[in-house]
């Protein structure tokens, strides 16, 4: 019995001129989405069929003679809801459920009317990680500012944009020229008076954000305890020995190679001298 309404649901669409409306609607991983089917003033509905156009068009739920039909063979199949007011409830959302999908109803007169959405699905942002690099200052004597070097990471979640935040006072943003690598990476010279001073980093997408603070003032001036190395202490020890070992490696690999093969070439020498000699020549008394 729901067949012939089907088709001719379908001959609408396919024939007739239909007023096509756009919306995009965006929701996340694991949460739900309610799409929703917008109809003109006094628009009556006597049928209406929901479909997903893309990447694969199926059919996804249908109302016919006031009955709601939603068990469809579809992606969709025990996660899509129609609700009373023809609007479609999909849920929960996996990472492959973005496409577009369209109503279409026809009223009460024969008119028909489609609407088409843009289902954008992203994954939750998940919280970041910030490390904190201290500048090494050249001369030896201590500073009384701190130049210091945020860096902010999260994986490779699609759309995601970074920001930095200044805690404890009102303001929300950093200058433009402190920020590289699109954000991810903030500069900043730090002085004895922004010692409780904390720094957020913020990451986000279109449905979800998160964030990490730290206090950078703690890593400046820090005091390696006793058998530990401090950042400085790294950078000043493993950089120059790095280089050195480099240095030496080039500087044997050039002494060396000239004179393997007159070195092979003497005790080739050497060891086919005596066996050359005729064993019949011999001393005569």
């Amino acid at each position: 019995m729901v067949m012939r309404p089907l088709w001719s649901l379908l001959l609408w669409e396919a024939l007739l001129p239909i007023t096509v409306t756009g919306a995009q609607v965006l929701s996340k991983v694991g949460g739900s989405v309610l799409l929703v089917a917008a109809r003109p003033p006094g628009f009556q509905v006597r049928e209406a069929i929901w479909r997903s156009l893309w990447p694969s068009e199926e059919l996804l739920a249908t109302f016919f003679q006031g009955s709601l039909e939603t068990l469809y063979h579809s992606r969709f199949l025990g996660r899509a809801q129609l609700h009373s007011n023809l609007s479609l409830e999909l849920g929960p959302l996996e990472s492959g459920d973005s496409g577009n999908f369209s109503v279409l109803m026809v009223d009460t007169r024969g008119q028909p009317w489609t609407q088409t959405l843009q289902l954008k699905v992203y994954d939750a942002v998940p919280r970041p990680v910030v490390q904190v690099f201290i500048a090494v200052e050249r001369d030896a004597q201590p500073s009384k500012t701190c130049q210091v070097f945020l860096s902010c990471w999260a994986p490779n979640i699609s759309e995601i944009t970074y920001s930095w935040r200044r805690e404890t006072t009102m303001d929300f943003g950093m200058e433009p020229h402190s920020l590289f690598t699109d954000g991810q990476v903030l500069s900043i010279s730090l002085g004895p008076g922004d010692r409780d001073v904390a720094y957020s980093c913020i990451v986000s997408n279109p449905v979800s954000w998160d964030l990490a603070t730290v206090t950078p003032w703690d890593s400046c001036h820090h005091e390696a305890a006793p058998g530990k190395a401090s950042y400085k202490d790294v950078l000043l020890v493993v950089v120059p020995v790095s280089l050195l070992l480099m240095l030496v490696t080039l500087f044997s690999a050039w002494h060396w190679c000239p004179c393997s093969g007159k070195k092979k070439k003497d005790v080739r020498a050497d060891r086919v001298g005596p066996e050359t000699e005729n064993p019949l020549v011999q001393d005569l008394p």
